[in-house]
């Protein structure tokens, strides 16, 4: 596939807008006379660019975090930049209740939230709108990136009960500027964002980014590169009317390294290397994956207390998968208990995952005697459709995780087959949720979705060999009391449908069928002084566990059998502190413990890759006498995780402490800032990620010491 340049396409771009952007009309025009905030945006404090006070991401329309009953964690553009994030798991760095689950260099990333994984058919989304999450969503074109965390089922019908990521776009504006990076690695960067509004009454709006990265990977083997492009437009049809379209799509090509499993099933490898690809083949191509974004918006203001939206998408993932996949030993899905494995062949070209939605949403506000309501009610469609290979998956060799000079075996000769539709899953939903103010100080939301969902898998022949058909109602209750305006306190209620889980191929591969999740929740917020967000939350969760249960005879069955509930307290404090100080602070206890499983020894232990307790910390410190430069830093860490289900095997507690500086200054009269970062800056050998992948365990090491520059002129 030929490669493209995002440089020569941003600035062929750029050369066609409008006269008035390439006269270099830079006149600052406000917001209300021009291109209003629409409401999936997130708030941003002019005073703290780190900060927001409102989100999207828990309802259908931008919310102040006050008035959400639910926590939810906004990540603002600014400290995406100082933090230099690429990736979602560099993300999710500034919350600790937040993890990485079965995430490996080179491939699409999964996290878990409250100790429960994603589901990457549901729990992601742009601007509101479901997106497939086999993809690695650039960073470049977002304002923020939003994270609910807890059950989702109002706003997101079937969705795993850990909650909600939301990456919000970027909106037009008069801007121009380029970054350039680079890392220890040697892995180079390159990125550009151009905007304008434009027309007699600056009614237009557009804004183009793009990047190109080489990728220098810490693991030996594991290089790459990434293109990616975005637009963005905006229409004020009429003072009553507002269209907005964005469109991004990124290639991204790499080799994807393999994780490690427990050594017997019983014993966590070690002295093992964050740099060394097992096995590294050949004959292994990059994985590739293609992934294109698309949301168009349109706003109707329908009376002075009424308003409603219409919103399109289509997100399309397709992935070459080409690995020299290092899997088990033997019969056995561990590694054996002296290090051997075992290496496939596993090819599986053109995966296409496709989810398409369109949702409409209308909000008003009216007076029934001494009660004021905000009402929101809309309908949404929702499809997701899979289209896979029969893949090659063919044992090739064994080899030893301590062989210092791998062994070199032949490919498969056997070739993937042709692709066809595995599954086909269509929700149609109705829903609605009333804010009801008792005075100034008392809230009540009362709300539910309505659920048809309809899904059926397909064999190689089509021929249908599963088909779901079930209805739901989702209910969601809230309570709000604010003593003022800076102080919240409330309780939740909710309930969401996730779909089953696919067993291991060991197991039968069997899909079961979809299950209830139930939440509890209570929390605080208060915003002291304006400068300082304190947040509290207490929580209860629950679903069926899944899980593979060992047979007599050595067999083992997929089944729903038990309940893994997790319970836990989040708490967190961010703002200034002081004129120099900037900090950000949270602590996640979760008790993660299934019961009635049927297996005694699975029961009453700690879940997989759920930590106890984590803790994040980070701090911006202005230098006195020198305000463009501010020093950075951050220290991380995490509990000690049940690497298997019976508890005996687990990953050491760690902690990770991350420095750096971010400097304004001007070269030729334009603003100039320079960001040097490095990430695990004592060299830390820990496991980052100890979660599973449809039922299988694996293990990953986290990233040694890396350092990296970036710097940004605004032209």
């Amino acid at each position: 596939m030929k490669r493209f340049s995002p440089l020569a396409m941003t600035l062929t771009l750029a050369a066609a807008l409008p006269e008035a952007y390439a006269a270099g009309n830079n006149e600052e025009t406000p917001a209300g006379d021009a291109l209003p905030t629409i409401s999936v945006s997130a708030a941003r404090d002019s005073k703290d660019a780190y900060r927001a006070r409102a989100a999207s991401v828990a309802g259908f329309d931008e919310a102040a975090l006050l008035d959400t009953p639910a926590s939810v964690t906004v990540v603002t553009a600014a400290t995406l930049q100082d933090q230099q994030a690429r990736l979602l798991t560099d993300v999710i760095k500034n919350d600790p209740g937040i993890s990485e689950n079965y995430a490996p260099v080179g491939y699409y990333e999964n996290i878990s939230i409250r100790g429960f994984p994603l589901d990457l058919a549901s729990g992601y989304r742009i601007n509101g709108m479901t997106i497939s999450g086999e993809q690695n969503v650039a960073l470049e074109n977002k304002e923020s990136v939003e994270f609910l965390k807890g059950l989702a089922g109002l706003q997101g019908g079937v969705a795993t009960p850990g909650g909600l990521v939301n990456y919000v776009t970027k909106r037009p504006a008069d801007v121009r500027s380029v970054m350039v990076g680079a890392d220890a690695n040697g892995s180079r960067y390159l990125a550009t964002d151009i905007g304008t509004l434009f027309g007699a009454q600056q009614q237009f709006g557009l804004r183009i980014n793009a990047a190109h990265e080489d990728i220098n990977s810490y693991v030996d083997h594991a290089d790459g590169y990434r293109d990616f492009a975005s637009v963005a437009a905006s229409w004020i049809i009429s003072p009553r009317a507002r269209l907005q379209i964005n469109a991004e799509y990124q290639q991204k090509v790499q080799r994807s390294v393999s994780a490690y499993q427990l050594l017997g099933g019983t014993t966590v490898p070690s002295n093992v290397s964050p740099t060394v690809m097992l096995s590294p083949q050949p004959w292994a191509k990059p994985v590739a994956i293609n992934s294109l974004n698309m949301d168009v918006r349109l706003d109707l203001d329908l009376a002075p207390d009424w308003r409603a939206y219409v919103a399109a998408s289509r997100s399309r993932a397709v992935i070459d998968d080409n690995v020299a996949f290092v899997y088990g030993s033997g019969i056995s899905p561990y590694f054996s208990a002296n290090g051997d494995f075992d290496v496939y062949d596993y090819r599986s070209p053109n995966d296409e995952r496709r989810n398409d939605q369109l949702q409409t949403v209308v909000l008003g506000k009216f007076d029934t005697g001494a009660v004021r309501h905000d009402l929101t009610m809309g309908a949404s469609l929702f499809r997701r459709t899979v289209d896979q290979t029969d893949a090659v998956f063919d044992y090739r060799g064994s080899d030893n995780i301590y062989n210092p000079t791998p062994l070199i075996f032949s490919p498969s000769p056997q070739q993937p087959g042709l692709s066809y539709r595995r599954l086909d899953s269509r929700q149609q939903s109705l829903f609605a949720t009333d804010r009801m103010h008792f005075g100034e100080r008392w809230q009540v939301i009362a709300g539910g979705r309505q659920i048809w969902l309809k899904e059926q898998a397909f064999d190689a022949t089509g021929a249908v060999t599963r088909d779901t058909d079930r209805s739901l109602f989702l209910p969601q209750l809230a309570l709000i009391y604010q003593p003022n305006k800076s102080l919240s306190f409330y309780t939740s209620y909710t309930e969401a449908l996730s779909l089953g889980g696919q067993a291991p191929a060991w197991a039968g591969g069997l899909i079961l069928p979809p299950v209830v999740s139930r939440q509890v929740e209570a929390g605080i917020k208060y915003d002291w002084k304006e400068d300082v967000s304190l947040t509290a939350a207490l929580f209860r969760m629950n679903k069926p566990y899944e899980y593979p249960k060992p047979n007599a005879d050595g067999s083992f069955t997929y089944l729903q059998q038990g309940t893994q509930t997790n319970t836990g307290l989040e708490l967190g404090a961010s703002g200034k502190f002081g004129r120099q100080w900037r900090l950000s602070a949270g602590l996640a206890w979760t008790q993660a413990r299934v019961r009635d499983t049927g297996t005694p020894a699975y029961d009453g232990h700690q879940a997989i890759n759920v930590p106890r307790l984590r803790t994040a910390l980070h701090a911006d410190y202005a230098v006195p006498g020198m305000d463009d430069l501010h020093l950075l830093g951050s220290w991380l860490y995490s509990g000690n995780r049940a690497a298997n289900r019976d508890g005996t095997a687990t990953v050491s507690a760690w902690n990770i402490f991350n420095a750096g500086l971010r400097y304004g200054t001007r070269i030729g009269g334009h603003a100039t800032t320079i960001r040097f970062t490095v990430d695990n800056l004592f060299d830390k050998r820990y496991w980052k990620d100890v979660g599973e992948s449809l039922g299988d365990s694996y293990l990953h090491l986290g990233a040694p010491r890396l350092a990296r520059l970036t710097m940004q002129y605004d032209f």
